[in-house]
């Protein structure tokens, strides 16, 4: 790890790091919130339009889409204008993007809100990882995970909310519109407090700043069989407990919010153990718990057994995500944030290829055929465990604020 610096190249002081942690920790219980708000109220926007199982996937693979080309334009614009700035610009994005899908009366306004959903995800997902890994070198110990660990609580929360919203007379466009009111002063108010400045533009262009694109790459394959399982459930439980298994609605919300409480309870014991065992076997065994989870979600005679199995799920895939940003920006000598962004690409693709491969086997076959076909998939995650050995990592000190000019 690197001897904590600001962007001008001198000391940074620990409150500093502290408080940008703190900024990168509000970025990522901004996104949990609205992404377990959206994904768990998805089988009211289903009834609103009237949209099968796979009509359904395809809208919901939109969003994925949009968002990894939001990812690829932050890792583009970061390296010249820094991370601080796109995830400044970028926040407020996704909750106003909620509140158009919940005023949405039409097809293209509801197509309209994802797509500005997806711009936000992408674009804050580079971004706020950029920033987080850039803290955690900083520090010079393991911090990835204690954001997705709020990522989580928040997604805990969001569902619950979700879940009391669904029993209430609130509507979906009022619901989205108060998570808005409340989330974006907190991103306006804390962004500030993010880490300035970025490598100039000879560090990034030097040897120093090459990506070694093999070990990348295959962490990105491993992340993105971790998030078509994770597409499973953050889109398709809610779904599974209230079609398949024939629960009412405010308990097949609460199908994610289970999910997402093991999820946090895994990650806030990954960073500790990262720097006693190494992330290698966490992922391993993570990956073989997954296994197991999807498993028991194919068979599942109950919504209540089902959500234990959705819990498990949470547990098995919960380190391999951090861990995999970390993974990726210790291969980026120059701290540019290039290769955080790609991997975060692979997220989507997760999705992308999630979303529709779990809506075309249930509206082909059901849902519990379509969790069943996630075994092999996260059968990947163990075999690939290998490759999430984090390499020594020396964060550049040669950094300014602002554009850089070419």
């Amino acid at each position: 790890m690197s001897t904590p610096t600001s962007g001008t190249g001198t000391a940074t002081h620990p409150l500093d790091l502290t408080r940008a942690r703190l900024a990168v920790t509000v970025a990522f219980v901004v996104q949990g919130v609205c992404f377990a708000a959206l994904v768990t109220r998805i089988p009211t926007l289903q009834s609103r339009f009237d949209l099968s199982d796979g009509e359904l996937g395809l809208m919901v693979g939109l969003v994925p889409i949009v968002a990894g080309i939001g990812s690829v334009v932050a890792g583009a614009l970061s390296p010249r204008h820094g991370s601080r700035i796109v995830l400044r610009v970028m926040g407020p994005v996704t909750p106003l993007g909620l509140v158009v899908i919940g005023f949405a009366q039409s097809i293209p306004m509801l197509i309209l809100g994802m797509v500005v959903v997806g711009i936000g995800l992408g674009s804050v997902d580079a971004s706020m990882n950029i920033q987080g890994v850039r803290v955690q070198d900083d520090l010079g110990h393991s911090v990835v995970a204690s954001y997705y660990a709020a990522f989580s609580l928040a997604g805990l929360v969001g569902a619950v909310l979700a879940s009391f919203a669904a029993d209430s007379a609130l509507s979906l466009g009022g619901f989205f519109l108060a998570i808005a009111v409340v989330v974006v002063p907190f991103q306006l108010l804390v962004g500030r407090l993010l880490l300035p400045g970025h490598p100039t533009p000879d560090v990034v262009q030097s040897e120093k700043g090459h990506i070694s694109w093999r070990p990348v790459i295959l962490v990105g394959i491993a992340l993105m069989c971790v998030y078509i399982a994770d597409s499973g459930a953050s889109n398709w439980s809610a779904v599974y407990l209230n079609d398949g298994l024939g629960s009412s609605e405010s308990t097949a919300a609460l199908a994610y919010g289970v999910y997402a409480f093991m999820t946090m309870v895994g990650r806030i014991v990954v960073d500790r153990y990262v720097d006693r065992i190494g992330p290698v076997p966490l992922v391993r065994i993570g990956g073989f718990i997954a296994v197991a989870a999807a498993l028991a979600l194919a068979v599942a005679p109950s919504p209540a057994l089902a959500l234990v199995a959705f819990g498990i799920l949470g547990l098995g895939i919960c380190p391999a995500i951090p861990l995999a940003f970390s993974a990726a920006a210790s291969h980026d000598k120059a701290a540019s944030g290039v290769a955080v962004a790609r991997v975060n690409v692979f997220n989507y693709a997760g999705f992308v290829v999630g979303a529709p491969l779990i809506g075309g086997i249930a509206e082909g076959v059901g849902l519990r055929w379509a969790f069943a076909a996630l075994v092999p998939v996260l059968l990947v995650v163990p075999l690939l465990a290998g490759w999430f050995r984090i390499a020594p990592h020396e964060a550049p000190d040669t950094v300014v604020d602002g554009a850089v000019t070419a």
